[in-house]
């Protein structure tokens, strides 16, 4: 417990829970698949004797040969290994309703220091009840026994650690000064005061925070409590964190302890700890003391939250190595010819293997032979910033890459200092056969979009904030424009409502063009729908106008990236209210089917890649959990049927964010290759496995198979 006042609640409380202890070995209660929990030992090199545990074994664990993940329970200072048994019926309810995976309780006893031991390595060298190295016995000793002991999984994603007052101290502590062992904690009204505890904390009495023969020492106090554990956090291990506490425990009389209150203590941590890299937390303040009416409870809402994070397999990580410089890289495009190789885009803070560098951001082409190795790198650009948002494979294993230069790129717009588009053709080796500049003057033009023509040219699409091809309807307008394979402009279309209006993604087939994107007031011929609104509009090869659909509901919906399956569908992806949204259309304006993914947390699409058989690829990022979360937002890559209906789901990343960039605008895109993988190249704040990262934010390239979504070896 946390204070001396609260000293015999705890016992009273492991006295009342003795008869829970002896659970028959997995027998049916009522409908409930039960598991058993019985009493164990560990021998600890640290304490020179015994842990004295509890272990909470699932429904059919004797009888099948998986391994489960592991949940450590820290009890309160005056109870005992027996307090946390209360928690099994939740575990026996919640594993059999799939709202956590089965997994294995481990219930350790704390008497050491009294019962006050805080869950440390105390220091505390008196006669009375001397320190023990109890955080090392139960981090290292502990630990290693239960691994060695059941079928568990050695992995931080496959461990975590909860505790209630004392045991929420230690709880806290445990995560963030081992991250390495605990991927997440259960924090219920945890006994951490800042900077010090108040004079009559129980944390003073017993020597976990002591010093030679004082029983408590401030700087020791400050050494061990988690403001300076948040100093050495590694973004690339995150925990997570569920923070509860009582709306009624005990109020300090003292005015000037006020801030000691544990409610305060609890929203002072979730408050800094939510600020702090590599941790995310949540909090709840539930009607209750400091007693279970509120722990069992917030248990049960924190295994909700953090026990579906639990995984005996590692997240699936980005493949090494990453492209970039040590400033902010963002990816352009990808594209896979016919020989094996890949070209890859990207826009790049500095110089790429020695090329010249001009400044700001400079638009790059790398081209990689089948082996991994690099054939050529092109980089082009002016003192100003140069994006890629495109890169297209021509037959003749040349490509185009296309994006938005503020400068004089071509060399024929000198003084330009507002976004001009820009088309540029390299042939196989890497030489410049021709770059196209273009724009309505003085205003702004992007082009946010590519697809190669069978000439040699291309199409690109985005906006211009003038009369690049028309009046301007107002603010921002769409515009496609056919690129000849000379480099010339053939034609240019520009389509636009009242409001801002932009497209993003553009495909070809034999018949004509299809575009896609966004809007804010509606587009004619498309009413808006209320919010952003996405649409999707198609062309003949001429570009003669055929027709345009909005695309939505009544929140922000958007379509990123299109193209044409095999069986002749232009499916487009993007999100529709915070979920990821597919949506396919014949040539002749039919809705064919519409498919949403959804997690609890914000999804998008922002790639699509045709599979043979009609099927799609579909890239996008998640803050949710798919498969195994990695961390922060991971990429996602969803296989749909010719007929929509969803295949395989999975998610892949660093624990840092993936594919999306601070402003929650994705960078990703895909491609399908010959041998019948994706390419899937996108934005990285995060290291990949077995790889650094050259700087902050930084471009992956890897291989998807469609059939599992996973990247291969």
């Amino acid at each position: 417990m946390a204070v001396s006042r609260w000293r015999g609640l705890g016992v009273l409380a492991a006295l009342a829970l003795v008869a829970l202890l002896a659970v028959p070995g997995q027998a049916q209660v009522g409908k409930i698949q039960a598991g058993t929990i019985t009493a164990a030992s560990a021998q600890s090199a640290a304490l020179g004797g015994p842990i004295a545990y509890n272990v909470y074994l699932p429904y059919g664990y004797a009888r099948g040969t998986q391994r489960y993940p592991v949940l450590y329970l820290l009890h309160g200072r005056g109870d005992t290994m027996q307090a946390w048994t209360r928690v099994k019926e939740t575990l026996d309810r919640m594993i059999q309703d799939g709202r956590i995976p089965g997994l294995i309780a481990v219930m350790p006893d704390a008497p050491w220091n009294g019962g006050g031991s805080w869950y440390v390595d105390s220091r505390y060298t008196g006669t009375d009840a001397p320190g023990r190295p109890v955080e090392t016995a139960l981090t290292r000793d502990l630990v290693n026994h239960v691994d060695s002991t059941y079928r568990t999984a050695p992995i931080r994603n496959a461990r975590m650690v909860g505790g209630y007052s004392m045991g929420g101290y230690g709880a806290l502590r445990f995560t963030l000064a081992h991250p390495d062992l605990f991927g997440g904690a259960l924090v219920l009204s945890p006994a951490v005061y800042t900077p010090l505890p108040p004079a009559d904390s129980s944390a003073r009495d017993y020597g976990a925070f002591g010093l030679g023969d004082q029983k408590f020492a401030d700087d020791v106090y400050k050494e061990l409590n988690y403001p300076d554990l948040l100093t050495g956090m590694d973004p690339d291990r995150p925990v997570r964190l569920f923070i509860a506490v009582g709306d009624d425990e005990y109020a300090n009389p003292d005015p000037a302890d006020a801030h000691h209150d544990l409610d305060f203590e609890s929203e002072a941590l979730y408050n800094t700890v939510r600020r702090a890299p590599g941790i995310s937390a949540e909090m709840r303040i539930l009607d209750g003391g400091h007693d279970w009416s509120v722990w069992a409870p917030a248990f049960e809402q924190g295994m909700a939250d953090l026990g579906p994070t639990l995984s005996v397999v590692p997240p699936a990580g980005l493949p090494a190595p990453l492209y970039g410089t040590a400033g902010t890289d963002w990816a352009g495009g990808v594209a896979a010819h016919a020989d094996g190789s890949v070209t890859l885009g990207l826009a790049a803070s500095g110089p790429v293997d020695g090329r010249p560098y001009a400044g700001k951001l400079d638009a790059v082409l790398i081209r990689r032979s089948p082996d991994g190795t690099t054939r050529w790198t092109r980089q082009l650009g002016t003192a100003a910033d140069e994006r890629l948002y495109g890169v297209a494979a021509l037959p003749d294993g040349g490509v185009l890459a296309a994006g938005y230069t503020k400068g004089d790129l071509d060399g024929h717009h000198p003084g330009n200092t507002a976004d001009d588009a820009f088309v540029v053709r390299l042939d196989a080796s890497g030489a410049v056969r021709w770059l196209t500049q273009f724009g309505a003057a003085d205003a702004a033009d992007r082009v946010y979009g590519l697809a190669a023509a069978p000439d040699g040219g291309g199409y690109v699409v985005g906006y211009t904030k003038g009369a690049f091809a028309g009046t301007n309807s107002g603010d921002k307008d769409a515009i496609l424009a056919r690129i000849g394979a000379d480099g010339q402009i053939a034609w240019t279309r520009q389509l636009g409502g009242a409001g801002e209006d932009k497209a993003y993604g553009v495909a070809v087939d034999d018949t004509g063009v299809s575009v896609v994107g966004s809007d804010t007031a509606g587009l004619p011929g498309a009413p808006a729908l209320g919010g952003l609104d996405g649409w999707i509009a198609r062309y003949g090869v001429d570009g003669t106008p055929q027709w345009v659909s909005a695309v939505g509901g009544s929140g922000d919906d958007r379509l990123s990236a299109v193209t044409v399956t095999t069986a002749g569908l232009a499916v487009a992806t993007g999100e529709s209210d915070g979920d990821l949204l597919a949506v396919a259309y014949t040539s002749g304006n039919r809705q064919k089917w519409r498919k949403t993914f959804a997690t609890p947390a914000p999804d998008a699409g922002a790639g699509v890649a045709a599979l043979p058989g009609g099927a799609v690829e579909v890239i996008g990022y998640t803050r949710g959990r798919v498969g195994v979360a990695a961390g922060g937002a991971d990429v996602l890559a969803v296989r749909l049927s010719g007929t929509g209906e969803q295949q395989a789901a999975a998610q892949f990343g660093t624990a840092r964010d993936d594919g999306v960039d601070p402003f929650a605008e994705p960078d990703l895109y895909a491609t399908p290759t010959p041998d019948g993988n994706v390419l899937v190249t996108g934005l990285t704040y995060g290291t990949p496995g077995g790889g650094t990262a050259p700087g902050n934010g930084d471009v992956f390239l890897a291989a998807v198979d469609p059939a599992t979504g996973l990247p291969r070896p």
